[in-house]
């Protein structure tokens, strides 16, 4: 029968714990703590991802007003745009507004 020996025992828990427990406070200071910590790269990720939207947003909006500026390179749609958009009228020209009928109530 072999014959247990507690000290050696104990001294290689009580090693096993230190690394445990070292390699726990590594892995906390990372996650949590630390300048480079998952947090901080997530909330990164989320800013990039709200950033992304952003850009294709003002993309989108670029098109529609590069669309708008090819368009309106003719005098005639120039003019159209004006009088549509900003109410400009000719000299001697009397402009009447017509509603829609819903909106007299």
């Amino acid at each position: 029968m072999k014959k247990i020996h507690w000290k050696n025992l104990f001294s290689q828990k009580r090693s096993s714990l230190l690394y445990g427990g070292i390699l726990l406070g590594f892995i906390l200071w990372m996650l949590f703590i630390d300048t480079h910590s998952w947090t901080i790269h997530t909330e990164l990720n989320q800013e990039i991802e709200q950033l992304e939207n952003q850009k294709k947003a003002l993309q989108q909006t670029l098109e529609e007003d590069q669309k708008t500026i090819q368009k309106l390179n003719n005098k005639d749609s120039l003019e159209q745009f004006a009088r549509e958009a900003y109410g400009h009228k000719k000299e001697n020209e009397t402009v009447f507004i017509i509603e829609a009928g819903d909106s007299l109530r």
